[in-house]
């Protein structure tokens, strides 16, 4: 099934983390094995490789992209790099991680760090011309958001949300999925619950009860309607659900994209976006897959050594707090695609698993 989105310590993989498509290959026992012993060596080597030089002195400017469900965490990321180094003056812009994606592809305009929500933004969109290699760090989940003040709020659950969802008047919304990742999950989400439920159509129907006027560039926007009652329900993350103080509708795993052992069952609902460059008219195809959060120091990054730094720090005991403080399951090592520089990471070995999501 497929639905298009035109409507509205380290573990590293060399090279390429699959071909065009949206497939990985699993590793089997014996390359497990040998991942969990390149993670037990890579995370001896990752208090040397976060350990700045004795004297060294961060200052200037750095300039982040992330998603919208990073705006919180990364801006108190900035917020603890800058405390520990006050010279440094930090800018955030917070969007959709397409959006952020295509202000490298479009606009030309590069950051010195970029945070997406889906790795394979960065590996479809950017890699190798703007991007040579990622971080993924962080899962999350796909949830239903909603108010004491929404239509049904005292009886919707995991097993009724969808025929809540159809009931005349109700109003529910999501991220456009031209733009932002959250838009897109919400698409394969309901081809997912179509087959769990065993309801032919529901996809469909439910897509068509989510006018495009309740569609915002990013699900972050989502909240401000909720909050104020223009909504009765918005698609959204766990971990943003969590962190405004919002009501949520916890999902099968089997449809919220949060189980890496369901990755199967996940590629069998698809969706078409649009590709690197809107006015080329090109296009992909997204296979759902458990959510992977990833970040990267794009080439032609003009400040490439506070970018290091900060990547080391986000990646670091004290970043990783920050993280799953916001809700967030930061992965136990983050996976590396490519080869960062020097001044990222030490060190590090092969493994067999191209995405944090596959052990």
């Amino acid at each position: 099934m497929e639905q298009s989105g035109f409507r509205g310590g380290w573990q590293c993989v060399p090279g390429g983390a699959r071909g065009g498509h949206k497939y990985r290959q699993r590793p089997g026992r014996a390359q497990t094995g040998a991942a969990i012993r390149a993670a037990v060596l890579l995370a001896l080597c990752w208090a040397v490789a976060v350990t700045p030089a004795l004297g060294q002195s961060l200052r200037g400017p750095i300039v982040v992209y992330n998603a919208g469900s990073l705006a919180l965490p990364f801006k108190e990321l900035l917020d603890a790099f800058r405390a520990s180094n006050p010279d440094v003056i930090p800018a955030q812009e917070n969007s959709g991680s397409l959006e952020a994606a295509r202000k490298l592809t479009e606009l030309h305009k590069i950051p010195d760090v970029l945070g997406v929500a889906d790795y394979n933004v960065i590996d479809d969109l950017l890699r190798p011309k703007y991007v040579t290699w990622y971080a993924n760090f962080a899962r999350n989940a796909m949830v239903l958001a909603y108010t004491e003040r929404s239509i049904d709020a005292a009886t919707i659950d995991s097993t009724n949300w969808w025929r809540v969802l159809l009931k005349k008047g109700v109003r529910a919304g999501h991220s456009d999925p031209a733009l932002d990742p959250n838009g897109y999950r919400t698409l394969i989400v309901l081809q997912l619950a179509e087959r769990y439920y065993r309801e032919p159509g529901l996809a469909q129907r439910l897509d068509a009860a989510m006018p495009p006027k309740y569609q915002r560039p990013k699900e972050a926007d989502l909240t401000a309607l909720l909050q104020a009652g223009e909504l009765d329900y918005a698609w959204t993350y766990r971990s943003l659900a969590e962190t405004n103080g919002l009501k949520y509708v916890s999902l099968p795993k089997a449809i919220d994209l949060s189980d890496p052992s369901l990755t199967q069952e996940y590629e069998k609902a698809s969706v078409r976006i649009p590709g690197a460059n809107r006015a080329s008219g090109d296009s992909l195809t997204l296979r759902g897959e458990p959510i992977v959060y990833a970040l990267t120091i794009p080439v032609g990054a003009p400040h490439p050594a506070l970018a290091a730094a900060f990547v080391r720090f986000t990646l670091s005991p004290a970043g990783r707090a920050i993280l799953q403080k916001n809700g967030f399951v930061v992965l136990p090592v983050p996976a590396v695609v490519g080869t960062p520089p020097p001044d990222v990471v030490s060190m590090y070995n092969p493994s067999p698993s191209p995405s944090g999501s596959r052990q």
